[in-house]
């Protein structure tokens, strides 16, 4: 498990819940694995309080399963979950890139082309953990154009299955690709044309559509859930 450093003024069970999400979407703690409080309070630093309040609310939005009496365990990816995830997605960021594309002011397309020249420095030298942070932070930026930051923040718990498919498929996925439509959604943006930012939106999430064989041939079937 990889331990992240300390925010200012961040409480132990936020910093337990963040390290831990990290870890499960970057699968180092891979599906199926079992976890327990003791080992992780140690790994952390951290008493058992604030790790088992973490790991309720993991359970809560479903990436961690506790079996009474047995201890709990990274929980499988559920393709149901994750096609979820992905039409949530996909319905609000194509109607948020339509209104980005009417509202966003020259100081937010500043930042957003910013954001997109970062990402292509990053995959030219190969630094894909880079490239997820920017990746999120693009589709985080478009939100707070269209004056919608809440809905995003309403969209995290759910999307949280979306996002450890979406890492796997940075790592198979030719990121080249991802970045092009980055900056082609960026260019409609600054064009102030709506539909065609919402058709390049859309094509961009088909990306991430679970693709079981292909994710197949890179991680382990016993990642998945059965008949999912």
């Amino acid at each position: 498990m990889r331990i992240l450093p300390r925010k200012a003024r961040e409480n132990n069970r936020d910093y337990a819940l963040r390290t831990l999400r990290e870890n499960i979407i970057h699968l180092d703690l891979p599906p199926g694995s079992r976890i327990s409080e003791n080992d992780l309070s140690a790994q952390l630093g951290l008493s058992r309080t604030p790790v088992r309040e973490a790991l309720m609310e993991l359970a809560r939005v479903r990436l961690v399963e506790v079996y009474p009496q047995r201890g709990s365990a990274i929980a499988l990816i559920d393709d149901e979950l994750v096609e979820e995830a992905r039409f949530l997605r996909s319905v609000m960021e194509c109607a948020v890139v339509e209104l980005a594309a009417s509202m966003a002011t020259e100081e937010e397309l500043l930042l957003l082309m910013e954001n997109v020249t970062r990402q292509e420095y990053y995959l030219a030298q190969g630094q894909s953990e880079q490239l997820w942070r920017l990746d999120g932070a693009f589709h985080s930026i478009l939100f707070r154009i269209a004056r919608k930051e809440q809905t995003h923040a309403l969209m995290a718990d759910m999307t949280l299955h979306f996002d450890r498919v979406r890492n796997m498929t940075l790592n198979t996925v030719e990121s080249s690709a991802i970045v092009g439509d980055h900056r082609a959604i960026a260019n409609a943006v600054a064009q102030r044309d709506a539909a065609k930012a919402r058709q390049l939106m859309s094509v961009h999430l088909s990306r991430y559509q679970v693709d079981k064989t292909h994710l197949l041939e890179h991680y382990p079937a016993e990642y998945f859930k059965q008949g999912s």
